[in-house]
């Protein structure tokens, strides 16, 4: 389903962020992108999401190389993924429904269509009774599934989570895994960046990790 290959990133000429990665990942699979801090993972993530392009190279999603889209077709290929940024980037102004229903305003969903999904989602994150909190009053955690609600309204094919477990702790790590792996286990493909090799061990899952931009075996 994803295929990247010998992806190289720079935003100068003489200190490429990721160098000739090279990887690829199957329809429904689960993949970590582990490493230190730095060593690419976010701008892989970012890439693979579309929302930068590559210096050189080419990831081909579905059969369609995404580096080489026009970028009127990029907003139509970005719905087939489901964001989860380290940065959270919630609205501290807006109540836990309004930021998960956000994302359907914006694709045109009727105001009929959008309590159901948006309820439906924040029940599957364990939120259904934090619906009109405002986010500066969840714990850690729950902002955190906060994001993912937000990240699988749409449905997604693809899930995206930079770090999503940094900051927390064991218990609510946990959480946040559990949760990750039953969207994997309904067929969704989820490729998580993560500093936290612990995890991995813990999964048994495919795993690549990144070291000064390249993959190291």
């Amino acid at each position: 389903m994803i295929e990247a290959s010998n992806i190289t990133k720079s935003y100068n000429d003489t200190n490429p962020i990721l160098r000739d990665v090279s990887f690829s990942v199957d329809k429904g699979e689960m993949l970590f992108i582990t490493g230190p801090s730095g060593a690419g993972k976010t701008t892989l993530l970012r890439l693979i999401g579309a929302l930068e392009r590559p210096n050189k190279g080419s990831i081909i999603i579905g059969g369609q190389d995404i580096t080489k889209m026009h970028p009127n077709s990029l907003p139509f290929l970005r719905r087939n993924f489901g964001l989860i940024f380290q940065d959270l980037k919630l609205l501290m102004d807006r109540n836990v429904f309004d930021n998960v229903a956000l994302p359907l305003f914006i694709s045109g969903y009727s105001r009929s269509e959008i309590p159901k999904r948006v309820r439906a989602a924040l029940d599957k994150v364990g939120l259904m009774h934090k619906e009109m909190s405002m986010p500066i009053t969840l714990s850690g955690g729950e902002q955190q599934r906060l994001c993912i609600a937000r990240a699988i309204i749409n449905r997604p094919a693809i899930l995206l989570a930079d770090e999503p477990t940094a900051n927390l702790d064991e218990a609510y790590e946990r959480e946040i895994i559990e949760i990750l792996k039953d969207f994997n286990r309904v067929g969704v493909t989820v490729i998580m960046a993560t500093h936290n090799v612990n995890i991995v061990r813990s999964m048994h899952v495919k795993n690549i990790y990144l070291e000064r931009g390249a993959i190291v075996t």
